[in-house]
């Protein structure tokens, strides 16, 4: 929905304000943003009426433009999205993510990229790309642990080539958690915008549906609609 209200010439204010069920398989923006999951009290905050401008990512991919309003993400845990069967999701939930990320760990190819944004550059291989205006996908995933949805900027974070630091940062993952794995094995900077290449087609996830391309651009598009999110949500540059 926010992604069609976003392709409106109208401006946010103009725009219907969002409500957020958690209804999904993860509900990883619901979960990052501490909407409640029992329907009732989800629906309580719209009743409230305090909306809030929420940023969006605006993507163009090969000259073809989406909309992404929760996390962009390319490489490995793209890979496990695509592969989660929907009766492992249906009998397990967000944790069908792990097992299939697990199944996965011998078969990580880093995929050649070239990125460029205001004041950075960076190429080589890539075993995952998260682009984030808010902070997890792939059921808890927190590839972007400190996104905010209403700072105008767009984190991003590249996981390079992990060759034979694989092992370590295994475990480093398992004994002190997902946040230091990425401390140890990642890139993280924050942009208003960056450009992808790739010498060959990549698929990029946009909030669960898949598009392809050689060339993208994401750009952060700030307040483009607006939410209604509990007070004191963490993805906020000022919670109420």
């Amino acid at each position: 929905m926010a992604t069609a209200l976003a392709a409106h010439a109208w401006p946010a204010e103009r725009l219907p304000a969002l409500g957020l069920l958690p209804l999904g398989t993860a509900n990883d923006f619901a979960a990052a943003a501490g909407v409640p999951v029992d329907p009732h009290a989800a629906l309580a905050l719209v009743a409230e009426g305090h909306a809030r401008p929420l940023d969006l990512l605006q993507v163009d991919a090969d000259g073809r433009r989406s909309w992404c309003a929760n996390l962009a993400s390319a490489g490995f845990g793209t890979g496990v999205t695509v592969d989660t069967d929907e009766g492992l999701k249906k009998l397990l939930g967000g944790l069908a993510y792990l097992v299939t990320g697990i199944a996965r760990l011998g078969r990580i190819e880093a995929v050649p990229a070239r990125l460029r944004g205001p004041g950075f550059e960076w190429e080589g291989g890539m075993a995952a790309l998260g682009v984030g205006n808010g902070r997890q996908a792939g059921g808890g995933q927190a590839m972007c642990p400190d996104a905010l949805v209403d700072d105008g900027q767009l984190d991003l974070t590249v996981i390079p080539e992990l060759s034979g630091e694989l092992l370590a940062t295994i475990g480093t993952l398992v004994k002190e958690g997902q946040r230091a794995a990425l401390e140890r094995s990642a890139l993280r900077v924050r942009l208003p915008w960056v450009e992808i290449e790739t010498p060959a087609p990549l698929t990029l996830n946009l909030d669960g549906e898949p598009v392809q391309g050689r060339r993208f651009r994401i750009e952060c598009v700030p307040g483009r609609v607006r939410m209604h999110l509990p007070a004191g949500c963490p993805l906020l540059s000022q919670p109420s």
